[in-house]
């Protein structure tokens, strides 16, 4: 078993403050130096025009764009450097799993990747500019992973493929966007309608009214489902779905077999993070172990995570955080069954060696 931690970063100030001191705090870390490191080998097959880039993001969540250009302050890189590493538009991106369940005023949420690319961040930022206050797991610095804002908004999402991608956003700066700007799901919904999307993935968002939506996204098309339990296939844009989906038709079973019962918060986070449930996953090498599960309760506005299988999650208390008490613990630690380099803890976590 390998020991793995995630730091957990608060702030409240404008988002250009929070960009310039999240740059500060990445600027010698291992995640950057491993990233750099892993373009020499997954070189991008494309040009990132900043004035596209800065249309596309401003258009949706200006404020994100000043978050950028604080990061570039403090890193003192070229913008097309940031906009690579942290813009999350025009990106490539590697298959993964991911399990989603929705119930009685939660939303719980297995991601399911590889370590590589797990940079180990849990940020709680509160903007005084514009936008609203979020919770999450970060990816990329700027997107989100999953995560909930201060109206209840819940979102996570779910990989399907990456044929024929577009010229838009990838998966985590969607997540960040949406929280950023919508104040419920039917907002998010005609969001996730508007915005180009890079490859083919499904949104499951929720709130405090309690109706799940899902979310099919393709560069060529979006489509809406109501659904309580969500894996990596689409079952309205059947043709944009990969060739092997048993895995995925498996764990949408094991979660939909449950539903009957009508689980709690806890036990419907136990089927999504306890190792012999059928859910969780063990697949690291494979692009879809499960490195985090967290939980959103909109209703009490409380947010659990746990990292690796069969723990109990850390409780955090959002609304009393957004009202000014500070969470007192500055790292999350866990333990999951691999020995694969993390980006963010381990130095050679690129794609030189397996």
């Amino acid at each position: 078993m390998k020991k793995i931690y995630s730091d957990i970063i608060q702030f409240r100030g404008t988002h250009f403050e929070f960009g310039f001191m999240q740059g500060e705090l990445i600027k010698d870390s291992l995640s950057v130096k491993n990233r750099e490191d892993q373009w020499k080998v997954r070189k991008p097959r494309f040009s990132i025009n900043e004035a596209e880039v800065k249309k596309a993001i401003t258009s949706f969540a200006p404020g994100i764009w000043d978050e950028l250009l604080g990061i570039q302050e403090a890193l003192q890189w070229p913008m097309e450097r940031v906009l690579k590493e942290f813009g999350g538009y025009r990106l490539d991106y590697v298959r993964s799993g991911c399990s989603i369940l929705t119930g009685d005023d939660y939303l719980i949420r297995n991601y399911d990747y590889h370590p590589k690319t797990y940079e180990g961040r849990y940020t709680f930022y509160q903007p005084t500019d514009q936008g609203y206050a979020i919770i999450g797991p970060s990816q990329r610095v700027a997107g989100r992973m999953d995560g909930m804002n201060e109206k209840g908004l819940v979102i996570g999402y779910n990989f399907m493929n990456r044929k024929k991608p577009g010229d838009g956003f990838i998966c985590c700066m969607i997540g960040r966007l949406i929280l950023e700007a919508c104040g419920n799901v039917e907002e998010a919904v005609e969001m996730l309608k508007e915005m180009p999307h890079r490859h083919s993935f499904t949104y499951v968002v929720y709130d405090t009214c309690g109706e799940t939506y899902a979310v099919e996204t393709s560069p060529r098309g979006v489509k809406v489902r109501q659904t309580s339990a969500c894996t990596n296939h689409f079952e309205i844009m059947k043709d944009e779905n990969r060739n092997h989906l048993g895995d995925s038709m498996r764990r949408l079973a094991v979660m939909k077999g449950r539903l009957g019962e009508r689980l709690n918060a806890h036990d419907a986070f136990r089927l999504l993070n306890d190792s012999d449930k059928g859910v969780f996953s063990d697949l690291y090498g494979s692009w879809a172990g499960t490195i985090h599960t967290s939980a959103y309760l909109p209703g009490k506005m409380k947010a659990w995570f746990a990292l690796g299988g069969d723990r109990e999650p850390i409780v955090f208390d959002f609304r009393q955080w957004l009202d000014g008490q500070d969470v007192e613990i500055n790292r999350i630690t866990g333990e999951v069954d691999t020995d694969i380099p993390f980006l963010h803890m381990d130095e050679h976590a690129n794609w030189f060696r397996k």
